[in-house]
């Protein structure tokens, strides 16, 4: 796999905001939904998305940096190319790790004095390796290290956007994966602008199985509903008749219209509580809907609001409602 900071088209020194900018950009770019026609556009967001997700995560940026681990994540080779098995440095006539002749192994002679004055050779390739373990589980001079175990593949992320109503009501919501194939969700209890959720083995494919999905989940704004934790608020605009005489009115909830009574004498500002109206929770419970009424009037019709003013002709009101303001 290529080097992920060219992948991704950034320097060594490029910081968070930049690695995140840069995997923005490619993954606009090339995602599979935008490149039906270019099945290269699918494995360049692949590679993009390994890349970002190596950089993204700050232990195994400095492990790759260090060169601990590869551009896939798999542990580099401490003795890449010679080793203990091949031609080392060498011990006397015999070799490290080659008889003279050709032929392989280790004899206790090559190692002098050593071997008749029952050195424990193991305690010498502790301060070597920082413990017996460095030569490998019971492999002595000879042995060699196990190899790592086979790593997952990649995770690839995605970022979902939810339209607020299907995110109160936790309506399911399809997704296109990089592969181009489609999956429907199931929005979990709580959901909230974003959570994640984890599809297990959709992500790359790797020698020790699949890695996973990872589901961003962005809520979207609505026109005239806003969500107040588990509640969502609306503000309902009323006529000043429905306000003074009272009036069933209809109102909209994000499970559809219903019939909300409003009390005679009710004013601007008044609260109205629709049970079971609002977002899930985790809990399996649902919240509310607030309501707050908006006296209107017909301002936009010079007729009606000239009649209106005919009407009132000589009625003040008395009453002070600045006064909780104190004034």
């Amino acid at each position: 796999m290529a080097d992920p900071y060219t992948t991704l088209g950034i320097p060594r020194s490029a910081t968070e905001k930049d690695i995140k900018s840069a995997y923005r950009k490619l993954a606009k770019e090339l995602h599979p939904d935008r490149n039906t026609d270019n099945p290269n556009a699918t494995e360049r967001f692949s590679a993009a998305t390994q890349a970002y997700d190596l950089l993204s995560d700050k232990d195994k940026r400095a492990r790759f940096d260090r060169g601990e681990i590869d551009a896939e994540g798999n542990p580099a080779s401490p003795f890449a190319g010679g080793g203990f098995g091949g031609g080392g440095s060498r011990f006397r006539d015999g070799g490290f790790g080659t008889r003279p002749g050709g032929q392989g192994g280790f004899r206790p002679e090559d190692m002098g004095g050593f071997a008749q004055e029952g050195v424990d050779l193991g305690d010498i390739f502790e301060g070597l390796f920082g413990g017996r373990s460095g030569m490998g589980a019971g492999a002595g001079m000879g042995g060699r290290r196990p190899p790592p175990p086979p790593s997952k593949g990649a995770d690839i992320q995605y970022r979902l956007r939810v339209p607020f109503v299907d995110a109160a009501t936790r309506a399911d919501q399809r997704i296109t994966l990089s592969d181009g194939k489609t999956i429907d969700l199931k929005l979990p209890a709580g959901v909230e602008d974003g959570t994640q959720m984890r599809l297990k083995g959709k992500g790359q494919a790797g020698p020790g199985g699949a890695g996973d999905g990872l589901v961003t989940i962005a809520v979207e704004p609505h026109a005239f509903f806003r969500r107040e934790g588990d509640n969502v608020r609306l503000e309902l605009p009323i006529t000043l008749d429905e306000a003074v005489n009272g009036a069933k009115v209809k109102v909209p909830t994000v499970d559809g219209a219903v019939m909300l009574t409003v009390s005679p004498g009710s004013s601007s500002g008044k609260v109205l509580r629709l049970k079971g109206k609002g977002f899930s929770n985790r809990n399996g419970g649902r919240g509310d809907q607030l309501v707050t009424l908006e006296i209107g009037l017909p301002g936009d019709n010079a007729e009606e609001l000239a009649d209106l003013a005919k009407r009132l002709d000589g009625w003040r009101d008395t009453s002070n409602p600045r006064k909780r303001l104190g004034v």
